[in-house]
């Protein structure tokens, strides 16, 4: 089975996780902004064979620690999509202007696209594009646990931010919409800050898109 464990990193509490097979102990982390030894010390304590960085998308509350991380440990970097190259590049201006320690710009192994999956040891999640709050972003859903790692297209009772560069309100509604609402209500979702929700509860509740 997928197992996974939701760390708060960064003054921003960015919800980095570290999912894993729990066949093989073999894991990727999600979205590791910052505070990589608290990461690690996590890793060591579950046992895990860390194998892969996945990103949902560059913000450097989410993307921060990538490159520092994958030349320690030799990591390939999954993801996101090319459309947030852009914001890979501005990573070490990122970092000045939030107060966060220096960040590297890094250019991943492997970029994402709608329909691709990932793997980790005997478990697979699918990746779905779901652009509005970065061009780039992308989502990681593990169907067999009923999970999605959204990043910051959707949180409990919110939706994320389009007015940084190239965001857009329109793609995101669709996003989420299109994209995550077809996962299933009974879909629990792991959202890049704040607590866990499910896509059901969303739909009935949410502001910003219940209804929808």
């Amino acid at each position: 089975m997928l197992q996974y464990q939701t760390i708060p990193v960064t003054p921003f509490q960015q919800n980095c996780s570290l999912v894993w097979c729990d066949q093989t102990m073999d894991a990727a982390v999600i979205d590791p902004g910052g505070d990589l030894d608290v990461l690690l010390a996590a890793v060591k304590k579950l046992g895990l064979n860390l194998k892969a960085i996945w990103l949902t998308h560059a913000h450097i509350d989410h993307a921060g620690g990538t490159g520092e991380l994958a030349e320690r440990l030799q990591l390939p970097i999954i993801g996101p999509h090319e459309g947030d190259q852009f914001w890979i590049d501005g990573l070490p201006q990122q970092s000045a202007m939030f107060g966060f320690p220096p960040a590297k710009a890094f250019t991943p192994t492997r970029w994402l696209h709608d329909g691709d999956t990932v793997s980790i040891g005997n478990e697979a999640l699918n990746v779905r594009h779901c652009p509005g709050h970065t061009p780039g972003h992308v989502v990681f859903h593990a169907p067999q646990a009923k999970r999605a790692f959204v990043g910051d297209v959707l949180f409990a009772g919110s939706i994320g931010r389009t007015d940084f560069p190239q965001g857009n309100h329109q793609q995101l509604i669709d996003s989420i919409t299109q994209r995550l609402w077809p996962m299933g209500d009974d879909t629990v979702f792991i959202p890049g800050h704040g607590p866990e929700s499910t896509f059901g509860q969303e739909r009935r509740s949410n502001p910003f898109v219940g209804g929808t």
